[in-house]
C-alpha cells in the first residue's frame, strides 16, 4: 500500500514539473473597442461663407457654429483618450485648411492644433490640448474674418492629392471632419469632364435648374456630379457639418447632399454622414456619437 502512495506522490510530481504555468506577457494589452486608434482630421472651409457680413446669422454666426463643432469634436476625442490605458495610446488629430492660409500666423495655430498622444502622454498634455482647442480655432477665424481673403474652399483638390497622405494612417480608424457649407470652389480647381464638374456654386446649381423635386432624376439621366476626385477610400470615415444652402431653392440643401453622397460612393467611401449647420447643441451629440463609433 505505501510503495502505491509513493508511486502516486512521484507520477503527481512529474505531471506538474511536465506542465509549467504559463507566465504572463508583460505589459499585455487587452483587445477591446476602447484600444482602437483614432487619427482625426479636420478641414476647414474658410471661404467666404464665415464672413458675419456676407452671411450673417442673428441666432449664431457661422464661424461661431463651428469653433463649438470643433470643441465638441475635441471632447470627443478626449473623452476616447481618457477611456484607454496609457500604453495603449497611439491617437492623434489634426486641422487642416485647402489652399493654406498665406498669413504665416495661422499656419502656426495648426501645428499647434496637430496633436499626438503615445505611452508618454501625461494629464498636463492633456490640460493643454483642452485649452488649445479652446481658444487657437477662435483665432483662426477672427484671422480670416479681420484679413477678408476669402480665396475659396478647394475641397475637390484635397481629396485628389492631399487626403490619403494627411489623414489615413495604418492601424487607426481615420475620422476626417469637414467644415463647409456644402459649395465647392477655387479658381485653380475648376473645371468639368462632360457633366460632372470639379466645382459647386448656386449659380451651378440655378443653371442646373435642380430646383423642383425631380432633381434626383435630373441629376441620374443627365450624370450630374462632382468629378471622381480618388479611389478606394474605403478606410476613411468622413462626416460633413455646416451645410448652408443658399435660399431662393426649396431642395438646393438636397442637390448639395445629393452631390456629395453621389461623391462619396465614387470614392468608395463606405461610411459617411452629411449635417446641416444646426446649432452646436444639436450637433454635438451627433459628433460625440460618431467619434465613440457607438450605435
Amino acid at each position: 500500500m505505501k510503495k502505491i502512495f509513493y508511486l502516486l506522490l512521484i507520477f503527481t510530481f512529474f505531471i506538474q514539473c511536465g506542465n509549467p504555468e504559463k507566465p504572463k506577457a508583460e505589459n499585455s494589452v487587452p483587445t477591446n473597442n476602447s484600444a482602437k486608434n483614432l487619427n482625426i482630421s479636420i478641414l476647414i472651409d474658410l471661404s467666404d461663407r464665415i464672413d458675419p457680413e456676407k452671411n450673417p446669422n442673428p441666432t449664431m454666426e457661422y464661424f461661431q457654429r463651428d469653433t463649438e463643432y470643433i470643441k465638441a469634436i475635441e471632447k470627443g476625442f478626449l473623452d476616447h483618450i481618457k477611456s484607454k490605458k496609457v500604453i495603449q495610446l497611439n491617437d492623434q488629430m489634426q486641422v487642416f485648411f485647402n489652399p493654406e492660409p498665406s498669413d504665416p500666423k495661422m499656419n502656426e495655430l495648426t501645428k499647434e492644433l496637430k496633436v499626438s498622444f503615445d505611452k508618454n502622454t501625461t494629464k498636463e498634455n492633456i490640460s493643454l490640448i483642452e485649452k488649445k482647442y479652446s481658444d487657437l480655432p477662435l483665432q483662426i477665424y477672427q484671422s480670416a474674418i479681420k484679413d477678408k481673403k476669402y480665396v475659396g474652399s478647394d475641397i475637390w483638390e484635397f481629396f485628389k492629392n492631399k487626403v490619403k497622405d494627411y489623414c489615413i494612417k495604418d492601424d487607426h480608424r481615420n475620422v476626417l471632419f469637414i467644415l463647409t457649407d456644402g459649395y465647392i470652389y477655387h479658381k485653380d480647381s475648376k473645371f468639368s469632364e462632360g457633366q460632372k464638374t470639379s466645382y459647386l456654386t448656386p449659380e451651378l446649381v440655378k443653371s442646373l435648374k435642380l430646383s423642383s423635386s425631380d432633381f434626383k432624376a435630373k441629376i441620374q439621366d443627365k450624370n450630374l456630379g462632382f468629378v471622381k476626385a480618388n479611389d478606394d477610400l474605403e478606410n476613411l470615415e468622413v462626416i460633413v457639418l455646416g451645410i448652408n444652402p443658399a435660399k431662393g431653392n426649396p431642395f438646393e440643401a438636397d442637390v448639395i447632399k445629393e452631390y456629395w453622397e453621389n461623391w462619396f460612393k465614387e470614392m468608395k467611401i463606405k461610411s459617411y454622414q452629411i449635417k446641416s449647420a444646426d446649432l452646436p447643441s444639436n450637433i454635438e451629440p451627433i459628433i460625440l456619437k460618431a467619434i465613440s463609433n457607438k450605435n
